[in-house]
């Protein structure tokens, strides 16, 4: 993330070097200690009111160097301002300032940026069970890669904004995009359209698979390969990458005596299917293919796939993976 053209602006006087320096020594010159005292002092109230001077009472993110004060009457509030590369806001941000870079001058709070030095603050998703504490200018890296940040919607169909845990997507796809939700760790599922040399690019209905105590996405889309129509299906996993690589999954389709198959781990939903998709991470079918495995006279796609998703287990004795299916 770009961090080096973040504009503020401050409305009365930004404190001065004086006072910066008083609370510089209070957050400094405390006694370190270990277990709970040092999560206490890192979060006391010094360095918690320090905190909230840094953020933006509009958005609530936090500012990072270069802090900007102004050379004009200004507001009451500390307030992020018509910023190029904007690491936090989407482009219908509401917390862009009405004041111009050029407005503002060149004059830096560097009394502000030294005290933000001193803080040491939990990620901002300790909420959702993310025990870190990281300095200041370190904590937005680390929250950008944190393995408790929420997931983004897995439904393909388009570019949903929903972000939430596990739990919460499964809730939203199932009642919200209406997907078929299915228990097991076997399927079968027969994929149709009436005029597929017409269409070149598809996003069937996803499904999602209650397996082991987890969920799994399957996908199964049409788009040009090169020059080549194809199809392809693939499986995304509901959780983080590591858990993903703990499981596995086959996919299968065939007809008149001709077969295709499919074995791989699984990608995260922290991958969105774009990228799955364009990394062909999954079982490609030209579409000539396709049409042969449908049957009849090949102008209707009726295709039929079938596939399985197992645990890989280890074997503590000899150090080999075992896979275990589900009933």
């Amino acid at each position: 993330m770009e961090l080096d053209s973040i504009e503020c602006v401050s409305s009365e006087e930004v404190m001065d070097e004086e006072k910066a320096a008083l609370l510089h020594h209070h957050l400094s010159s405390k006694p370190r200690c270990g277990g709970d005292a040092v999560v206490k002092l890192r979060i006391s109230s010094a360095a918690t009111s320090v905190h909230e001077l840094l953020e933006c009472p509009v958005c609530t993110n936090c500012m990072y160097p270069p802090i900007h004060q102004p050379t004009f009457p200004a507001k009451k509030k500390i307030m992020c301002i018509l910023i190029v590369n904007l690491p936090f806001a989407s482009k219908n941000a509401t917390c862009l300032g009405q004041h111009r870079l050029q407005e503002l001058g060149d004059i830096r709070c560097l009394a502000l940026e030294k005290v933000a030095e001193s803080l040491e603050l939990p990620c901002k998703y300790s909420s959702l069970g993310c025990p870190e504490i990281y300095p200041y200018y370190r904590k937005l890296k680390h929250e950008a890669q944190c393995n408790f940040r929420p997931y983004n919607c897995p439904y393909a169909g388009s570019e949903c904004p929903v972000v939430g845990d596990i739990p919460f997507l499964v809730t939203h796809l199932r009642d919200d995009h209406k997907v078929d939700m299915h228990s097991g760790c076997t399927f079968n599922h027969r994929y149709v359209k009436s005029n597929p040399r017409e269409v070149e690019n598809a996003t069937w209905m996803l499904t999602v698979f209650n397996c082991f105590g987890r969920y799994f996405c399957l996908h199964f889309e049409a788009f040009q390969l090169g020059m080549a129509p194809v199809y392809m299906a693939f499986l995304r996993f509901m959780g983080d990458e590591n858990e993903a690589r703990n499981f596995s999954y086959g996919l299968e389709v065939g007809a008149n005596g001709r077969k295709l198959i499919w074995e791989g781990i699984p990608p995260s939903i922290r991958d969105s299917h774009r990228k799955v998709r364009d990394s062909h991470d999954g079982l490609i079918i030209q579409r000539n293919m396709a049409l042969f495995f449908s049957g009849g006279d090949r102008k209707e796609l009726k295709l039929r796939v079938t596939g399985r998703i197992w645990k890989e287990q280890q074997n503590p004795d000899s150090g080999v993976c075992i896979p275990n299916l589900c009933n």
